[in-house]
């Protein structure tokens, strides 16, 4: 699966990190959690946006992965705070 190139952006609400992935040729768009970034990432409570796009990108290879194995099975979907 590849990146779209696009930049990564904290959604209008805060809720999460979106960013497009391109699976079997289509984007597809993914938002990986605050909660997760949070529990699974380290990111601190009411970071800045600043912070919780470097999170992000530093996490970037493990929520790409998550996400690719998530757009193979979509009936497969968990609660977004998955980081097996």
């Amino acid at each position: 699966m590849e990146t779209i190139e696009s930049e990564p952006q904290v959604t209008a609400n805060r809720r999460g990190v979106a960013f497009t992935l391109l699976h079997q040729g289509r984007p597809v768009e993914c938002i990986v959690s605050t909660a997760a970034l949070e529990a699974w990432f380290w990111l601190e409570p009411r970071a800045s946006d600043a912070r919780m796009l470097k999170t992000f990108n530093d996490g970037y290879p493990r929520i790409r992965a998550i996400a690719e194995r998530r757009s193979a099975c979509p009936s497969c979907h968990a609660s977004g705070t998955d980081a097996r």
